[in-house]
């Protein structure tokens, strides 16, 4: 891995190659995209049948799309039983840990006859997405279907990609069965957004649709973010250790490469205040490199978006964490708990050197599901609260209303709204 000396200038240009992998630098495949949308929203299932059978090669029709009962069996036959007994015990853990974020309506009520509050309701039907094709994800299953059941949504419907045989993975399908899923079908693809947003004959149109997919699946929330509410617009993986001259080499290089290995855009830097840890680092990475199976997507990951920087002191090495602001943050430093109060923009905070990042992916139980591409200063993970919506509550007394009706009046009449004011003078007319 490249080590540089964090300055001005190469922090600058770090920011601006990681925005490069930004969906919103994709502007080619829209077009694309909103032709597919488009022919979604006018044929509805003819287009998704069609598009199944060019991109997946299934041949899926009213009578499959929707995964059956004996599917579900059959997949249940062929998971592993010790892989199951995993996912249960994972499951457990999102559960605990997202039940403690639900939120409940509210009301406060005064002796003067005024009641305010918030009426907080789950939404109705959600949609979930979940990439399909040779990968399998359970644990974005259970990420993304979990707080939605926690959070009572009444109807939770997932759309995954069929392989060429028409089928579902089986872990895949064993994990939405597991975490609570009401209906899973056979389409992937900005197809499978588009009938979440708009509707088909077979699928029907969710309030909000959740879950990563590649580029057509981003860009496609994009596009019919308003129809329906999304999470977020998902960027390429990313991870950042900061560390310093206490760190293991090992595990650090370890966990730069757990994120490295997704994909060629990934992005995986450290920032240490100890150049003998940056070149150490390095040399674990090289090592490493060469014994995983994913090498080769590794090594161009690390050549496009790897970085090691080094830096002067602890607090700019801080800074510059706070200004990258990436999805995974681990900190391996002397006191990581003095560290980590100090940091103010990471999409989930490991710490110390036995809390590496694919803890959060599978198993520990805060959400996997995070801000990327440094929108991790304004957003959060996923969480219960994305399935929530709130309604606020006002209830007036006339002799509540009457001690402020002239207020109002005047504000409206300030605003030249004179059918606001009038709306609160008819109920004081003599």
């Amino acid at each position: 891995m490249r080590i540089e000396t964090l300055d001005e200038n190469t922090k600058k240009n770090l920011l601006e190659d990681l925005l490069k992998r930004s969906p919103n630098s994709y502007a080619q495949y829209e077009a694309s995209v909103q032709e597919i949308l488009n022919t979604v929203r006018e044929k509805r299932d003819e287009a998704i049948f069609a598009y199944t059978k060019k991109f997946d090669g299934a041949d899926i029709d009213a009578s499959n799309i929707l995964v059956t009962e004996e599917e579900v069996k059959e997949a249940y036959a062929q998971i592993d039983e010790n892989l199951l007994r995993i996912v249960r015990r994972a499951l457990h853990n999102i559960e605990t840990y997202h039940q403690k974020q639900m939120q409940y309506s509210w009301f406060d009520s005064k002796p003067d006859g005024t009641m305010l509050g918030q009426k907080v309701t789950a939404l109705r039907r959600v949609g979930v997405y979940v990439p399909g094709g040779k990968a399998a994800y359970p644990s974005s299953v259970l990420m993304n279907i979990m707080p939605a059941k926690v959070a009572g949504v009444e109807e939770i419907i997932m759309v995954t990609p069929p392989g060429k045989d028409g089928k579902v993975n089986p872990t895949t399908l064993v994990a939405a069965k597991e975490a609570g899923a009401d209906a899973v079908y056979k389409v992937g693809g900005a197809q499978a957004v588009a009938a979440l947003a708009y509707g088909t004959e077979s699928i029907p149109r969710v309030d909000k649709i959740v879950g990563p997919g590649n580029i057509y699946v981003a860009l496609a929330k994009k596009a019919v973010y308003g129809h329906v509410s999304i999470d977020s617009i998902a960027g390429p993986s990313e991870i950042l250790v900061l560390a310093d001259e206490t760190a293991n080499p090992r595990y650090v290089a370890a966990d730069l490469l757990s994120q490295a290995e997704h994909d060629e855009l990934a992005s995986a830097i450290l920032v240490t205040t100890s150049r003998k840890l940056a070149e150490q680092v390095s040399q674990e990475t090289d090592r490493f490199i060469q014994e995983l199976s994913r090498g080769e997507i590794i090594q161009k990951s690390l050549d496009n978006y790897g970085h090691i920087l080094v830096a002067e002191t602890l607090e700019a090495a801080i800074d510059a964490a706070n200004e990258i602001a990436s999805e995974h943050l681990e900190i391996m430093t002397k006191d990581p708990y003095q560290v980590m109060m100090k940091i103010r923009n990471a999409g989930a905070i490991f710490i110390g050197e036995y809390s590496s990042e694919p803890l959060g992916d599978y198993f520990a139980g805060p959400n996997h599901i995070l801000p990327t591409n440094g929108t991790a200063k304004f957003f959060s993970p996923l969480s219960v609260d994305d399935f929530l919506k709130k309604s606020s509550i006002i209830a007036y007394s006339r002799e509540a209303l009457e001690e402020v009706h002239r207020d109002i009046e005047q504000f409206a009449e300030a605003e030249h709204l004179t059918a606001h004011a009038n709306s609160i003078k008819v109920r004081f007319e003599k």
